[in-house]
């Protein structure tokens, strides 16, 4: 528990997930992608996140997700698997992640249109309760009282919460009442709200941008490690223009921006499936490489 929770207090990357010519997972990339990011010192790997795209996988493609990355990692890093769904379905990637050597679990927010804030925090204390690595709870509401997010970090086995809501009043209020319990507080809203969450008691964020300039986000780490809020938003500033495009289509370009990226770079990852933006326009694109060239001549 107090390794993961050290490793949360870093950058939990998101890793993209390859696909080949075929359409199918492509574990060589997979393979190279995720020694690139251990090896770079990225603190917490979160295979079949949001930006690995764990919502258009099956479940067998998730296991392959999970198990090439914990592998591909050497143990140089934390690896949280990612699992979500149904209760039943998630449990059992937890179990098969686990046996895999997953050190910790990470529950994605249960994505049921009729889902009641109350019930979506007891499905993550159910999915902690049956996991016998650290749960990590990744939520992405604002509709959660402070009592169930005191319920969540009051669990013996949750590490921390993955906060993905711009309601930072709400954040400053659950950290002020949660003071007591170990339990850490991470920005789930990547690099640029990092700031803000740090000024209020989080620690530690996620990145999708990460899978392209790595050394960039460890520097606005040690930024905030180090309490220089200006050092942190000049390095911020530099990832602005590259995140803006992952908002285009009502954020449906969000894993499209990373993945071109990654191509022009030399590592071609494959299209996003559907139903995210399989392909950035040409004018998106042009943009993009002028970003990318930008932050390589730094």
């Amino acid at each position: 528990m107090a390794s993961v929770r050290a490793a949360l207090k870093g950058i939990s990357g998101v890793p993209v997930t390859p696909y080949g010519a075929d359409g199918e997972v492509n574990i060589s990339l997979l393979t190279a992608l995720i020694a690139r990011l251990a090896g770079a010192g990225i603190h917490n790997l979160m295979a079949a996140g949001n930006t690995g795209e764990f919502f258009s996988l099956s479940l067998d493609e998730i296991r392959r997700v999970h198990a090439t990355t914990i592998a591909a990692a050497e143990g140089k890093c934390l690896i949280s698997a990612a699992v979500g769904r149904s209760l039943v379905e998630a449990k059992a990637l937890a179990r098969d992640a686990i046996a895999a050597g997953a050190g910790a679990i990470m529950g994605h927010h249960p994505m049921d249109p009729f889902a009641g804030p109350a019930a979506q925090a007891d499905y993550f204390l159910e999915l902690a309760d049956a996991s016998s690595v650290p749960f990590i709870a990744y939520v992405r509401t604002d509709t959660f009282s402070v009592e169930d997010f005191r319920r969540l970090a009051a669990h013996e086995n949750v590490a921390g919460v993955k906060f993905a809501s711009t309601n930072l009043m709400l954040l400053a209020e659950v950290i002020r009442s949660t003071e007591d319990l170990p339990a850490i507080w991470v920005c789930g809203l990547a690099e640029a709200w990092a700031p803000a969450f740090y000024a209020i008691g989080a620690q530690g964020f996620t990145s999708g941008f990460v899978n392209v300039f790595p050394e960039i986000s460890l520097q606005v780490h040690a930024a905030l490690v180090g309490g220089d809020f200006a050092a942190a938003r000049k390095l911020i500033n530099r990832l602005a223009q590259f995140e803006e495009l992952r908002t285009h289509y009502r954020n449906g370009s969000n894993v499209t921006v990373v993945k071109e990226a990654l191509g022009m770079m030399g590592m071609d990852v494959g299209a996003v499936r559907l139903p995210g933006v399989p392909a950035l326009s040409e004018a998106e694109r042009v943009t993009l490489r002028g970003i990318i060239q930008a932050q390589r001549g730094k």
